[in-house]
Order: C-alpha cells, then sequence, then structure tokens
C-alpha cells in the first residue's frame, strides 16, 4: 500500500517520522522467500532495542523451511492460520524471566523488529491468537521463557482476494487522540 493511501486512514496529531504512519499490519502475504540479509537486517534492529540493565531479555525462534512452518502452524489458532499460513517467515518472540521487565524489552525489541521491517520493504504482523502451551511443547521451550508473541515476516501481497471479513480489516487502522493515553500528574480514565 502506497504511503499516499496509508494516510488516508492515519493521520498523526503531532509531527512524526513517516515511518510511524507506514508500520501497520497486513494479513495478506506474498509466497515470497525473504533473502537471508533482509531477514537478519529486522533482527539485528531488534538487537539493538533498549532493554532493563541491558540484559537483552528476547530470543526469537524463526520458522522459514516448509517443515518448521508446518511445526509452527500447529500452534496457531485458525482465525490467525488461515491468512498467516502464505507467510514465508514466522518468528515466535519469547523473553527470558529472570530480567524482571523481560515483557517490556521485549515490547521494544519488537517494535525495533517491526520498524526495520517496513524500512525493508517487508511486513509484519504479531499476533496473539496461538497455543502458547503447545509452543512451548513443539518448540523444547523451557519453563525459564516467557512466550511472547508470534509475528509473520513477508512481503505484502496486494492483489490477493482475501475473504470478505478479512477485507474490511485489511486496512491500516488509526489510533485514539495521543491525550487519551498521555495522563498528567494522576491516573484517570
Amino acid at each position: 500500500m502506497d504511503i499516499k493511501d496509508i494516510k488516508q486512514y492515519r493521520k498523526a496529531d503531532y509531527d512524526i517520522d513517516d515511518m510511524f504512519i507506514e508500520r501497520w499490519s497486513p494479513r495478506s502475504f506474498q509466497e515470497k522467500e525473504v533473502p537471508e540479509e533482509e531477514l537478519m537486517s529486522v533482527f539485528e534492529a531488534a538487537r539493538w532495542a533498549p532493554s532493563s540493565m541491558n540484559m537483552q531479555p528476547w530470543r526469537f525462534i524463526i520458522a522459514r523451511t516448509e517443515e518448521d512452518r508446518e511445526n509452527f502452524h500447529s500452534f496457531v489458532m485458525d482465525g490467525n492460520l488461515k491468512w498467516c499460513e502464505k507467510a514465508p517467515v514466522l518468528a515466535l518472540i519469547i523473553s527470558d524471566k529472570e530480567a524482571k521487565t523481560h515483557a517490556f524489552d521485549s515490547g521494544a525489541a519488537w517494535g525495533f523488529l517491526s520498524l526495520q521491517a517496513r524500512k525493508k520493504g517487508l511486513i509484519t504482523h504479531a499476533m496473539g491468537g496461538f497455543y502458547k502451551d503447545k509452543a512451548r511443547e513443539v518448540l523444547g521451550i523451557p519453563e525459564e521463557y516467557e512466550v511472547q508473541a508470534l509475528v509473520a515476516i513477508g512481503y505484502q501481497d496486494e492483489k490477493e482476494k482475501l475473504e470478505e471479513e478479512m477485507q474490511k480489516r485489511e486496512q491500516p487502522s488509526d489510533r485514539r487522540p495521543v491525550e487519551e493515553s498521555v495522563m498528567e500528574g494522576e491516573f484517570r480514565k
């Protein structure tokens, strides 16, 4: 989707870099392999995310072969599986629970990853609609790691015909005004 098209759905209340407006979470992927250099650059960006005491608690388990993707598909809920099956890369984000801020820090790494992907012409779609216990079992994840999110990575396929219900959701979403997220002095609803 062109930036002009995206900007019809998304408008910033304050001046920010276009990369924040351009990044969104499409569900329509091309079945096209992501070259090693492109893929590793998104994980390189995640590597440089800030973390408490520089613990870098995030880890990524990736699936990019057909066999590995099929293993991942075994723990994806049906609603997400119908669109993410075409994604050439799936990445499970886990975090080391030893770091007290592991979830927060891993979220920062995901943010860096998603912005770098956008700069590389890739799309990302993070999802929570998967069975975390099954992912732990299938991938052999030790208990000291928390399973956080699953991310589909690839190239957008704008020509694909999606089911009508999904097609309505295949456009960038807006955000609530910044004033509704920032509270000064004390909490308020």
